[in-house]
C-alpha cells in the first residue's frame, strides 16, 4: 500500500493543485540524512532535571519565567521524574550528604542524557572550600557544559542550554557507544593525578582528600614543611 496523493497538498501528479508547504505540484517528499533528523528531534525538545540545592536554582527559575522563556526552546517542561528527562540542571551547592542522591538521579535518567553545572558552587565548590562540601560535581557524574558565575544570570542558563544544542547537533549515530559509554567504577574518581590534586587542595582540601584541617594538615609531600607528616 503506498501514499495516495491525491490527499497531500501539491501532491506531484495529483489533478488536485491548489498548493502546499512545497507549492503547488511540488514534491511530497524530502531527503535528508538520518543523523540530522534525530539530532534535529532530540535537540528541539528537551526536557530539564532541575537539581536546584541553593541561589542558582532561582536564577534557574527565572529562565522558565516570562521575561526569559525556555519555552522558545522546547525546554518548558521541567520534568521532575528523572526517569522522563534527558539534561540534569545541577544549580547550587552540592554537599557530600547530597552527592549519592544526584548520583541516583543520574543513574534513572535514559540515555541519551547530558549534564550542565550551573554555578561556581556546583562547578569547583565556589566560596565553600569546607570539608562538607563537593569540589565539583564532576567527580560524581560526567559534565558536558559548565556555567560560570555566583549565581550566574538567567542569559548565562540560557546560553548554556544552547551550547548542548549545538553539542547534540554535531553528534552521529556512529558514535553512539562511545558517547554514551558509562564506567561506574569512575564514578566519583577525579581525572586529574596525585601530583596535580595535590598542589590544587591548598591548606583546606578538597573533595578527593578530605584529611586536612587548617594548620594542622597531613601531607606526604617534602616542599610543604609547614604540614604535619602524617
Amino acid at each position: 500500500m503506498g501514499l495516495d496523493d491525491r490527499r497531500l497538498p501539491g501532491g506531484g501528479t495529483s489533478a488536485r493543485q491548489d498548493g502546499g508547504t512545497l507549492g503547488a505540484g511540488g514534491p511530497t517528499f524530502l531527503t535528508t540524512k538520518l543523523d540530522f533528523v534525530v539530532n534535529w528531534a532530540r535537540r528541539s525538545s528537551l526536557w530539564p532535571m532541575p537539581f536546584g540545592t541553593a541561589c542558582c536554582a532561582i536564577e534557574m527559575m527565572a529562565a522558565a519565567a516570562s521575561n526569559f522563556d525556555l519555552a522558545r526552546f522546547g525546554m518548558e517542561r521541567m520534568s521532575f521524574s528523572p526517569r522522563q528527562a534527558d539534561v540534569l540542571i545541577c544549580a547550587g551547592r552540592v554537599p557530600y550528604k547530597l552527592a549519592p542522591v544526584l548520583r541516583r538521579i543520574w543513574d534513572q535518567m535514559p540515555q541519551p542524557k547530558w549534564c550542565i553545572s550551573m554555578g561556581a558552587c556546583a562547578s569547583s565548590g565556589g566560596v565553600f572550600d569546607t570539608y562538607s562540601m563537593v569540589q565539583g560535581i564532576d567527580t560524581i557524574v560526567p559534565v558536558d557544559v559548565y556555567i560560570p558565575g555566583c549565581p550566574p544570570r538567567p542569559e548565562g542558563l540560557i546560553y548554556g542550554l544552547m551550547m548542548i544544542q549545538e553539542k547534540i547537533r554535531e553528534e552521529t549515530l556512529a558514535e553512539h557507544r562511545t558517547l554514551r559509554a558509562e564506567d561506574p567504577l569512575r564514578a566519583g574518581v577525579p581525572e586529574a593525578g596525585a601530583d596535580e590534586v595535590a598542589g590544587l587542595t591548598g591548606p583546606f582540601g578538597n573533595s578527593t582528600k578530605q584529611d586536612r584541617v587548617s594548620d594542622i594538615a597531613h601531607t606526604d609531600l617534602d616542599d610543604r614543611p609547614g604540614d604535619r607528616k602524617s
